[in-house]
């Protein structure tokens, strides 16, 4: 995890807080380009729906994709995994109450729809190629 402890005193926090942005809240748990990507997918996914299911997922990303990034923000408790479907959680712990002021105004306030095209323009964004495993069948 990458929180810094400057990046969310007081006075840095108030600025932030001004424009909630889910490339902040990735960035804290991902310095890879790719994962924080993913995570951000993840995370708006969960926030366009309020409980997102696997099912639900889009398939622009494996289901085993979404699990591993949906399941790691359950294990940093951004969110909860309760009757099958993944919600942001209302409780955050004492140590990062600032982080977790910036997550519910990102929740209550900012924008539905962020373009992850551009806030992280040099992820990558296809999925990976099959390797290995059995061969296809092709008729």
């Amino acid at each position: 995890m990458n929180i810094k402890y400057w990046e969310w005193e007081p006075a840095p926090f108030k600025e932030r807080v001004k424009k909630p942005s889910v490339r902040d809240l990735a960035r804290v748990f991902f310095e890879n380009e790719t994962q924080a990507y993913r995570f951000a997918s993840a995370l708006l996914e969960v926030k366009k729906k309020g409980k997102l299911r696997l099912r639900d997922c889009p398939p622009e990303l494996p289901v085993a994709t979404w699990k591993r990034y949906l399941d790691y923000a359950v294990q940093v408790g951004l969110l909860k995994h309760e009757e099958e479907a993944y919600e942001f959680t209302d409780r955050f712990s004492t140590p990062v109450r600032n982080f977790s002021s910036f997550v519910k105004e990102w929740i209550e306030k900012g924008e539905k729809e962020e373009d992850l095209a551009t806030a992280f323009a040099f992820a990558k964004k296809e999925k990976q190629k099959k390797r290995g495993g059995k061969p296809q069948l092709k008729d």
